[in-house]
């Protein structure tokens, strides 16, 4: 049970990390204030580098990891380009970002409940990734 707990959190973070990594390269060129563009960078490569930490534990149980789900991925992609189209500023792409913030933390927060048998170190990763979307959240709030 530990391992398969650990396995699909491993895999929620990994997709989490995958969609919020597209969400922040969907934008960036979009961002006008230099801050808030470095902001979006130092969040991509943490979410980058817990990837590399958590495809290494997949690797470790021989698993390929997990992509977003493709309608969600694609509804999100429609919103945020329908949004830019009718206003491309920083305050939408900070409304986005909160948006998409939002929902990673409340996803990963449910998977840390439901995966409960999750090894520590996994449950770790899940905490951190938490927090980065959580704290972008927050660095962001002066751009709304």
């Amino acid at each position: 049970m530990v391992e398969q707990d650990t396995i699909k959190l491993l895999r929620e973070c990994d997709a989490g990390i995958k969609m919020g990594v597209a969400s922040i390269e969907e934008v960036q060129d979009h961002v006008t204030d230099g801050a808030f563009r470095q902001r979006l960078n130092s969040c991509k490569d943490e979410h980058d580098k817990l990837k590399h930490e958590i495809q290494a534990r997949l690797d470790a149980f021989h698993d390929e990891g997990k992509n977003p789900n493709a309608v969600a991925k694609g509804m999100s992609w429609m919103k945020t380009n329908v949004k830019l189209t009718m206003d491309e500023s920083d305050a939408t792409i900070a409304d986005l970002m909160t948006d998409g913030c939002n929902m990673g933390v409340k996803s990963l927060n449910r998977y840390l409940n439901q995966y409960e048998a999750a090894d520590e170190r996994t449950k770790d990763i899940a905490k951190r990734l938490i927090h980065l979307e959580e704290q972008l959240a927050v660095d962001i709030r002066k751009y709304l």
